[in-house]
């Protein structure tokens, strides 16, 4: 009896861990025949686990979603992840499952070996969480708008922009993207015909949502860069272009990303697109680059630029013939 657990728990362990697995790979793991695989499929079906068998001459096992949670067989890792995961919840953008979490870590901690809760305790004790000012997003939100992406239907909802105006939207949801406190669903917009960075704490669903859609092909392949290129200089109030002397690949290594658009012009120059909180901020951050520069298109950076000019040369003092 006390075989036949360890190999259902084995087997258990091998199900959760790959998407699917024939009678012959798992009758050769735990080194039984394809017949003793099938019973202890049956006894796992009857202690609540959905496994699911495909046909075929060799027959393939899956494990599925039912109606109600069974159990989970974790290793250390997995579970030192989790407890991880759930504790890192309560400080980061999501709102509504701050509860939950706690419960959920108290089982896990009440059930996990001395010498995993020291690890998780060590990362907690030694972990500082710098309070965020940023805006947060309901849970129920975000898992709606990921099944919608999972299942390919278009969402209806209405949207706050930056302005403060709202609008209808319908879009096809692509991905979910999270940048500091921020949220960002990346979709294509129906209406308007083309892709949008939507921030989702601005987003209301008005749900019932649209009709299936079928997948495009994504505007880029780094959704995380596209987003952070995307959102750059959208998201802050002040907002310039300056044409750098020197070349984009320079420019590209001093600009983190998500702080500015460069754009080449030439092999020896570009133009970089910025966004700040103030002008007398971004032309501090510009007088950091190591080249001349050109201010484009903002007067308001040019006489932010023109006080720290005059601002410099008094701090400098008069100069020897």
């Amino acid at each position: 009896m006390l075989e036949t657990t360890a190999r259902l728990l084995q087997l258990l362990g091998l199900l959760q861990t790959h998407r699917e697995w024939s009678g012959s790979e798992l009758a050769g793991r735990l080194e039984v025949t394809t017949r003793t695989i099938r019973r202890d499929v049956e006894c796992l079906r009857q202690l609540g686990y959905s496994v699911h068998t495909s046909r075929g001459a060799q027959g393939g096992y899956q494990l599925g979603a039912d109606a109600v949670m069974p159990p989970l067989l974790l290793d250390d890792d997995d579970a030192v992840a989790i407890a991880v995961g759930l504790r890192s919840t309560t400080h980061g953008g999501v709102t509504g499952i701050e509860e939950t979490s706690v419960r959920a870590l108290a089982k896990l901690e009440q059930i996990m070996p001395e010498r995993l809760r020291r690890r998780v305790r060590a990362l907690q004790s030694f972990t500082v969480h710098m309070p965020g000012h940023g805006p947060s997003v309901q849970a129920e939100v975000l898992t709606e708008i990921a099944t919608a992406c999972r299942d390919e239907f278009q969402l209806r909802f209405k949207y706050l922009d930056y302005h403060g105006e709202e609008t209808s939207r319908i879009a096809e949801p692509y991905r979910l993207v999270t940048r500091s406190t921020r949220w960002y669903l990346v979709a294509w917009d129906v209406r308007r015909e083309d892709w949008r960075n939507f921030r989702v704490d601005r987003i209301t669903l008005s749900p019932p949502h649209g009709r299936r859609f079928t997948p495009r092909e994504l505007p880029d392949e780094d959704i995380a860069g596209y987003v952070a290129r995307g959102t750059a200089v959208n998201a802050w109030t002040c907002k310039a272009t300056v044409r750098m002397n020197t070349p984009a690949e320079e420019v590209e290594r001093w600009v983190p990303q998500g702080s500015g658009i460069v754009t080449p012009v030439d092999d020896a120059s570009c133009t970089l697109q910025i966004g700040g909180s103030s002008y007398q901020t971004m032309a501090n951050w510009l007088g950091w680059f190591d080249a001349d520069f050109e201010v484009i298109d903002s007067p308001e950076l040019r006489e932010a630029l023109t006080t720290l000019a005059r601002r410099f040369h008094n701090a400098a003092g008069p100069t020897e013939p």
